[in-house]
């Protein structure tokens, strides 16, 4: 989960390397914000110089502004999110080995931390935190020290290899050694981390967002690879020291799109910055004969033929996606889909075979709980599509092929435009196969893409009308101590993921169900006043249901319940039953779901904004879980 950023560069020592840390770090800060800190090597330098500090990166850059840092040649920088060891001074990293030459950071968990810890005790180590990422610190200056007895000369590149070919669990590293002042290196093992090319300067980052202000080009790191930079070259290897392939990229977006550029919140910007993400994700997606195409596929069209069935893999907001996405895929496509929380799939034995394809659904691409699942999936002879908004990531790379959202960079914890633009890719997988299989007619699958591409529009007009409406009723509710969300069909995972934003930004116990469980036990919590939410389908084409969810709204009233319906423009019946309703455009049903969740954003935003709270990161979480 943490954010880790390195720089080096040719020359003279200089405040840049300082400079890109700390930006960088503030780019990556939606990673993890429990501490954050930096070290710096430069020529002369007897030990590495390092500062960090408890709480948001503020801390770290008010404390060297009153305590100046030296000028370098290479840092790394590093923003916690805690996973070993509690947040603190002491707990924040860089970690330094024995006789502080060399600095480590970390991202993920190192399993057998007590073991190698024992180890250096025994041989004479001590520790001053609790944390694992000390020990593998200690444990790469003893190596350090170790190659320069044996060559006379420091190899800090050779030496994170020996160490990395000792760790087990999650992790990457970055190092810095004193000896060394024009190199830093890196190595990864199911965690992730990008390289970023320059001139006379290079960059690695846990993500492209810690560079991308300084370049826009890029490589990818593999699976069990090290990395060196220097400030004119990259050098690539796998643990045991063989050469790699270089992968090179260019990022499609600019630092801008990770600034807020006026708005009060990063939230607040990626709200309104969906329709556009709509928009950008269904560009391209028909080639000259008129058939749809997905970015990279690896599996052949005979396989796709032969699929008889398809899981989703996700966690989180991408799994209520994914459960959207089911009604849609069922519908159109004819098989059945299943959706599984990636954290629960591979423990309960699934019923895998070479017919069955994964769908894996990843924002960032390194959600370490869908990319375990995503392996064991491979390993039982089923093909993965990824789903992801993230170049370069683990996900897509170990994924058989892979459909790219446009969304930009989504920097708030909370996610919301990475929902609608998976959403949009799964119904773009859903249209593929239904293509491939022979499921619908060509112009049938164009129609459902012309209703796609109205979508942005409609979004705009619900963010254009509906804000007042949403803000007047957070004001109303500010000091409710729970929430109920009601939908069914499409309208329930909307229900779910409406109920998880209110939990993660505004603190508030909240419960998602599907509106026919209400009569089989949730009603019993509803108490006079209560907030119930409810997402009401169209009347047209499913009357069933729609005088069903009525009836519900109905039976909560009738209990003194507060209601809140998102409906259809036009609904009069809605008027009669809630407090307050919150209108989307006419859609079909299948694409309510993109303008359903857009006042439920809104209302979450603002519920934590009256009560004061920090909308871009959340307590306790962060924005990629790297680690299981």
């Amino acid at each position: 989960m943490c954010g880790i950023v390195g720089y080096v560069t040719g020359g003279t020592a200089c405040g840049k390397p300082l400079e890109v840390c700390l930006q960088g770090l503030g780019r990556l800060e939606y990673r993890g914000y429990d501490s954050s800190g930096v070290a710096l090597s430069a020529p002369g330098m007897e030990k590495v110089s390092f500062r960090k500090k408890e709480g948001r990166l503020e801390n770290l850059i008010d404390d060297i502004a009153v305590h100046p840092m030296p000028l370098a040649t290479a840092g790394i920088g590093h923003t916690r999110w805690a996973t070993n060891g509690a947040p603190s001074d002491i707990n924040a990293h860089p970690h330094m080995s024995g006789n502080e030459k060399v600095a480590v950071i970390h991202n993920g968990i190192i399993e057998n931390a007590p073991q190698l810890k024992q180890q250096l005790i025994d041989e004479g180590y001590t520790f001053e935190s609790s944390t694992d990422t000390e020990i593998a610190a200690k444990l790469l200056g003893k190596v350090a020290e170790e190659i320069i007895a044996q060559t006379g000369e420091p190899d800090i590149f050779e030496a994170l290899r020996r160490v990395a070919r000792q760790l087990e669990g999650t992790f990457t590293l970055l190092a810095t050694d004193c000896r060394q002042p024009h190199v830093v290196v890196g190595a990864r093992h199911d965690s992730p981390l990008v390289v970023g090319l320059g001139d006379d300067e290079n960059f690695l980052g846990s993500d492209v967002a810690a560079f991308v202000a300084y370049t826009t080009e890029a490589l990818e790191l593999g699976q069990d690879e090290a990395v060196e930079i220097t400030p004119d070259t990259v050098k690539v290897t796998d643990f045991d020291g063989n050469p790699v392939e270089l992968r090179p990229f260019t990022v499609d977006w600019d630092a801008s799109a990770v600034e807020k550029g006026g708005w009060d919140s990063f939230m607040n910007k990626e709200i309104h910055e969906q329709p556009q993400a709509v928009a950008d994700t269904l560009l391209g997606r028909f080639n000259l004969d008129g058939d749809l195409n997905l970015d990279e596929v690896r599996i052949d069209e005979e396989v796709f033929r032969s699929i008889d069935k398809i899981i989703v893999i996700a966690c989180g907001t991408a799994a209520y996606a994914g459960m959207v996405a089911k009604y849609a895929i069922e519908h159109w496509v004819r098989i059945p889909v299943e959706v599984e929380l990636a954290h629960e799939f591979r423990y309960r034995d699934p019923i895998l075979n070479s017919r069955t394809l994964v769908i894996a659904i990843s924002q960032s691409g390194e959600t370490m709980d869908t990319l375990m699942a995503l392996r064991h999936a491979r390993e039982q002879g089923s093909r993965v599509l990824a789903i992801c908004n993230t170049q370069g990531s683990t996900i897509p790379r170990e994924s058989d092929a892979v459909l790219y959202t446009h969304a930009g960079p989504e920097i708030a914890v909370a996610s919301t435009k990475a929902f609608v633009a998976q959403i949009i890719a799964a119904y773009l997988i859903g249209l593929y196969l239904a293509q491939v299989k022979g499921a619908m007619y060509r112009d049938e699958i164009r129609d459902i893409v012309d209703d796609l591409r109205a979508m942005p529009a409609k979004i705009q007009r619900v963010l254009d009308t509906q804000a007042e409406a949403v803000e007047s009723a957070a004001q109303a509710m500010v000091d409710a101590q729970s929430f109920l969300f009601l939908g069914r069909h499409v309208g329930y995972p909307v229900a779910m993921e409406g109920a998880l934003k209110l939990k993660e930004i505004a603190y508030t116990f909240t419960e998602g169900f599907a509106a026919g469980e209400l009569k089989h036990g949730p009603i019993a919590l509803v108490d006079s006043g209560e907030p119930v939410v409810v997402i009401v389908p169209p009347a047209r084409g499913r009357n069933v249901l729609h005088s069903k969810v009525l009836s519900a709204i109905e039976e909560v009233r009738a209990r003194g319940a507060y209601t809140i319906a998102v409906a259809e423009e036009g609904d009069e019946d809605v008027r009669e039953y809630a407090d307050i309703v919150f209108w989307r455009p006419q859609c079909p049903t299948l694409m309510s779901p993109l303008v359903d969740v857009i006042p439920l954003q809104l209302l979450a935003m603002d519920m934590a904004k009256l009560k004061g709270l920090d909308i871009d990161k959340p307590r306790n979480l962060a924005k990629s879980v790297t680690v299981e």
